[in-house]
């Protein structure tokens, strides 16, 4: 088959293409960056088409000779009318698929249980299913609860809430049934609806083996990973607002992308048929219970073998223009901080302390002010420092790095960090390595700022005065990292 994955940067897209590729299929891959999906292993045995999703040409054109269509498009996180933008681009994409003549849609949704309030994000992915649906190509929409992988957003919620809390009051959603599914099996079965005869064209409840409450996979969270059990204390009067700050204080997940699925997990997910396995014969040693899952992910982060993360996927509504190369880019300012200073080491060990910045090995000046920036990011619903990164030591284009993402990269030589922090415009810090014939190694350090009206202004002023602390001894400890390896 000839397949075409969206959101293949994208947490389940990223480990899709992959699978797909095992299988023997011929990938092609939309994506509005290029340099994201470059960074993927996978990338030199795909076509990547590049273009937007919202584009009917574009779409039509990464549709060309294209047998399934894999849509793995979601705008969580994002602001306005997620129904609305959902369908209208669900309904671009259709009519696109359906003038070059794609054989199948296989959609990955979520459950929406009958004769209950569903919530916003529900109520998004089940429109994108009935715009899908009834178009003239054959589909078939997997409707899975919670999947369980390392590095998803729903995991890491549960893996931080139950390790940092042994005692927490929690919502009412802690009551709601759920039928939790590993990654591995949503990969099986994504992989499987390639071959589905034409004549299928209609939703798939998918699952695991196990229907839990929240408070159950918290318990059974705990047991696995060897902590005591947790004492948990539900109470009636905890909204979605409410709820999604805590997560977002408590969890890597900030606030803007816990609200939406806090909000889902007041609906009960359990699947309400097992149609697929008609289809689909069930992976091998059949499907993953939720303690096994756990382990799984758990290994995966505890050996840094974690390809795809929730953080894969750009910030809803966080930045995402590019560097502006002119200083009267959108008729603005263009703030700069710079510096450059010698390293008494190799280029090679410059690179490395470069590379392996944010995270763990934090930012190497005023901790306690990162800190406060991180905690001051997440309360006004910024994704702050505990996202922290997707590999100790390795960054490619894409990556999220606490409050930042790579921007662009040049191995062994330049480092450009977009912020996704909460700021009254945009952000860029980058570094950059160089050396002369005489061998000295030189590191430059840039920060640019671009305002966006009058407190824009004013905030590129007040926090100047604590650049020279900040940057100035980021960099300087930073070479002194690298000077230590010599």
């Amino acid at each position: 088959m000839r397949c075409l994955v969206t959101g293949s940067t994208g947490y389940v897209g990223g480990r899709l293409v992959p699978e797909l590729l095992a299988a023997g299929h011929e990938v092609r891959v939309l994506v509005r960056d290029e340099r994201k999906a470059r960074a993927h292993p996978w990338a030199d045995h795909v076509e990547i088409v590049v273009g937007d999703a919202t584009d009917a040409d574009d779409v039509r054109r990464a549709c060309e000779g294209i047998d399934v269509f894999y849509y793995l498009l979601h705008s969580i996180g994002s602001k306005g009318d997620l129904v609305r933008t959902e369908h209208d681009m669900a309904t671009t994409i259709a009519r696109a698929a359906e003038d070059a003549g794609v054989g199948r849609f296989v959609y990955l949704s979520g459950m929406a249980p009958e004769n209950e309030e569903l919530s916003e994000h529900l109520r998004s992915r089940d429109e994108v299913a009935r715009v899908l649906l009834d178009s003239k190509v054959p589909t078939a929409v997997l409707q899975a609860g919670i999947i369980i992988g390392s590095g998803s957003a729903s995991f890491e919620m549960l893996r931080y809430l139950t390790e940092r809390l042994p005692v927490m009051v929690t919502p009412r959603w802690v009551q709601s049934r759920i039928q939790p599914i590993a990654i591995r099996d949503v990969l099986h079965l994504l992989v499987g609806c390639a071959d589905l005869p034409p004549d299928v064209n209609r939703r798939f409840d998918i699952g695991g083996p196990d229907v839990l409450t929240y408070l159950d996979m918290m318990q059974r969270y705990a047991k696995v990973a060897q902590l005591p059990p947790r004492r948990i204390l539900p109470v009636p009067v905890l909204s979605p607002s409410i709820s999604s700050l805590w997560v977002g204080f408590v969890t890597p997940v900030p606030s803007g992308l816990a609200r939406p699925l806090v909000e889902s997990l007041r609906n009960n997910v359990v699947a309400q048929e097992d149609d697929i396995s008609r289809y689909v014969h069930l992976p091998p040693g059949g499907r993953t219970g939720f303690e096994r899952s756990v382990e799984l992910a758990l290994t995966k982060i505890r050996d840094l073998d974690v390809p795809t993360r929730w953080s894969s996927a750009s910030t809803g509504g966080a930045p995402s223009e590019p560097l502006p190369l002119d200083p009267d880019w959108a008729g603005g300012s263009l703030y700069v901080d710079e510096r450059t200073i010698e390293v008494k080491a190799t280029p090679e060990q410059l690179w490395s302390v470069i590379e392996g910045i944010g995270g763990d090995h934090g930012w190497y000046s005023w901790s306690l002010a990162w800190e406060v920036r991180g905690l001051i990011d997440r309360a006004f619903g910024g994704p702050g420092l505990r996202r922290g990164r997707r590999d100790h030591s390795r960054l490619v284009v894409g990556d999220a790095v606490d409050f930042w993402r790579v921007e662009d990269e040049e191995e062994g030589s330049f480092l450009r960090l977009r912020a996704e922090m909460k700021v009254p415009g945009l952000a860029w810090l980058e570094l950059r390595v160089g050396s002369d014939d005489s061998g000295t190694t030189s590191f430059h350090q840039r920060a640019l700022f671009h305002p966006r009206g009058l407190l824009g202004h004013l905030y590129w002023w007040v926090v100047w005065p604590f650049h020279g602390i900040i940057f100035g001894d980021m960099q300087r400890n930073v070479a002194k990292a690298a000077e230590a390896q010599t």
